[in-house]
């Protein structure tokens, strides 16, 4: 009998962006000839989105994360260069400091169109970007099987992402307000624990059966089996504007996969915790960022993020060894160490405020540095 081949562990990167006027800094429609001219240049690559002032990125299939950052350079680099010739900038942000979204818009395509009317209010308020990322699982029950274990560090991938303080210019407090807005749509948060691919199947069916679901990518989970790929989809993360902080939350993604398959291998598996605890670290993560730690429930304690960073780099030593991929899990330590973009984001308003700009001013200067950083790192 032949050996089963390892999975391929492949990784896709998906982006949501958001487009501004410079000169403003408020949220523009992207108009019809500029998303005709990125499609023109990046193929299948990109597409509009839910809101018109949105652009959604898509990478290949990539065997590493080096492959990635090319992709992901180069589709960072067109959109922003064709968004210059129409007089915009893309922002990797996950919700615009002081936007309101009262006064947007969704595309208008059928496929928008009926998302509005299927959740009413709900969608109005869906002023968000957020980042996906695939990890390559060919076989379907070890995609459940290994679904099933990665939700104890989803919480850890959020903290580390952590992208929209600010909702309609005020501060929210919270690291990702984003995930506030998104949880009020249903079928979304933290997966039910399935143990079998039959019973994820059966499961779904019971909605597209009955047609409230046409099919599993109305289902928006934290993290899902994809419904296009043979992929775990981590879909918890806000997107960051640096991109090669989307290179190390997606390189942790890859490692954390491989690393609890490798358990399998061994016939071991991370202990599995029950929703409700996992959903307090996903909170915290949420409300924080890397500020406050996160539970670790063996210890019965608190531990700071810097400790659980080395912690998780130890895990996954081996994999990212492998995977070829070590500089980039590393630099999880950086976005510790110097803040997530929620604490930059904070930052720049404070800065602005002590030289003596007013509040929208300072909100200004938040957006304008959100635009730096979106192609800093090409």
């Amino acid at each position: 009998m032949n050996k089963p081949a390892d999975p391929p562990f492949t990784i896709g990167i998906e982006e949501e962006y958001l487009l501004v006027d410079p000169a403003s800094c408020a949220l523009a429609p992207a108009p019809e000839a500029m998303m005709e001219a990125c499609a023109a240049r990046l193929k299948g690559q990109v597409s509009p989105e839910f809101k018109a002032c949105q652009v959604e990125i898509g990478t290949r299939v990539c065997a590493t994360i080096g492959e990635a950052r090319e992709d992901l350079a180069h589709l960072r680099s067109t959109v922003a260069e064709v968004a210059q010739d129409f007089g915009l900038a893309p922002i990797a942000v996950s919700c615009h400091p002081f936007a309101d979204w009262k006064d947007q818009h969704h595309t208008d395509k059928d496929r928008y169109n009926d998302l509005q009317e299927a959740l009413g209010g709900v969608a109005r308020r869906l002023l968000i970007s957020g980042m996906h990322v695939h990890v390559g699982i060919e076989d379907p029950e070890m995609r459940i099987d290994l679904m099933n274990q990665m939700l104890y560090f989803l919480p850890h991938i959020l903290a580390l992402s952590t992208s929209s303080p600010y909702w309609q210019g005020e501060d929210t407090g919270l690291a990702s307000y984003r995930l506030t807005v998104f949880d009020n749509l249903p079928r979304t948060g933290l997966p039910p624990r399935f143990s079998s691919w039959g019973e994820f199947e059966r499961t779904a069916h019971v909605l597209t059966e009955l047609e409230i679901i046409e099919d599993s990518t109305k289902i928006w989970w934290d993290l899902r089996p994809s419904h296009r790929y043979p992929t775990i989809e981590s879909r918890i993360c806000d997107v960051s504007p640096r991109m090669e902080d989307t290179l190390t939350i997606a390189a942790l993604t890859q490692c954390l996969t491989r690393m609890l398959w490798r358990l399998s291998k061994r016939n071991q598996r991370w202990r599995i915790y029950d929703r409700f605890l996992v959903g307090e670290n996903r909170w915290r993560a949420q409300r924080f960022g890397t500020t406050e730690g996160l539970i670790d429930f063996g210890r019965r304690e608190i531990v700071p993020m810097d400790v659980l960073v080395e912690e998780l780099l130890q895990l996954i030593e081996e994999d990212a060894g492998v995977l070829r991929c070590v500089e980039e899990t590393q630099r999880a330590r950086q976005i510790v160490t110097g803040g997530t973009s929620s604490e930059r984001q904070r930052g720049v308003y404070a800065g602005a405020r002590q030289a003596g700009a007013e509040h929208h001013e300072a909100l200004c200067a938040v957006v304008q540095a959100l635009v730096e950083e979106f192609t800093a790192d090409l």
